[in-house]
């Protein structure tokens, strides 16, 4: 292998890796967004389901 094949294919591992570490970059602020639009879900429905709990005892 010559320096020309060496660095040729040390650019392209490079780009490759780069775009991977993008990739899962994105991927974990996709998840981040999922897991916070979940919590809040969660907390709507608890606060929900408290609210009927306290309106049927107070009948």
């Amino acid at each position: 292998m010559n320096l020309q094949d060496f660095e040729s294919q040390y650019r392209n591992s490079m780009d490759e890796t780069l775009n991977e570490l993008q990739t899962a970059m994105l991927l974990l602020a996709q998840a981040q967004r999922k897991i916070s639009e979940i919590g809040n879900n969660v907390q709507n429905l608890s606060q929900i389901v408290e609210e009927f709990i306290a309106s049927q005892k107070s009948e």
